[in-house]
């Protein structure tokens, strides 16, 4: 059996720095006339089907009080090449400023839900909230998908991947290894 390298203590505060589960996204949402866009960097997938996805929007986020009221929003999927906008989107408020056209993203009508859609995103994920019972106490939603549209190429975009502190990774190597069961 191979020798394991020795490990040595990890601030508790960054574990999420080893285990953020997904690509990070720019989430849009509107209400009342006023829109935003923030990023995210952690979400969950809950259930295929319906298809569920859980995340927690902070109430310091100017985008809370967006999906909190409209109870929508539109989960957006940025690639590599988009890493100046989520840039700039994540260290700005919309509390100050309009996102879209700071940052150059095309707001665009989305076909179930208020929130607008970036167009430059590889894909967009409409949502509803399906269960608020955790906003309260953890800022936690979760969110049924009810419609969404992805673009054909490429089939396995280069996602980015936060880290923390500054750090990204960029979506690697695709490996097939088919087994019966697998989802």
């Amino acid at each position: 059996m191979p020798r394991t390298a020795r490990k040595q203590p990890l601030p508790l505060d960054q574990v999420r720095r080893y285990l953020e589960p997904g690509p990070v996204v720019l989430v849009s949402s509107c209400h009342a006339g006023e829109r935003d866009v923030m990023v995210m960097g952690w979400h969950t997938i809950m259930e295929f089907s319906p298809s569920l996805i859980g995340c927690v929007i902070a109430s310091g986020n100017h985008s809370h009080r967006l999906v909190r009221a409209s109870r929508e929003c539109v989960i957006n999927l940025p690639t590599s090449d988009q890493i100046e906008a989520v840039l700039g989107v994540g260290s700005t408020t919309g509390a100050e400023i309009d996102k879209f056209e700071a940052f150059g993203l095309t707001p665009e009508q989305s076909s179930c839900v208020g929130a607008p859609s970036i167009r430059e995103c590889h894909a967009q994920f409409e949502c509803r909230l399906h269960d608020d019972s955790m906003v309260g106490r953890y800022d936690f939603f979760i969110w049924e998908v009810v419609a969404a549209r992805v673009q054909a190429r490429p089939r396995h975009p280069e996602t980015l991947h936060y880290k923390g502190d500054g750090v990204f990774m960029v979506s690697g190597e695709v490996i097939r290894r088919r087994r019966q069961g697998l989802k």
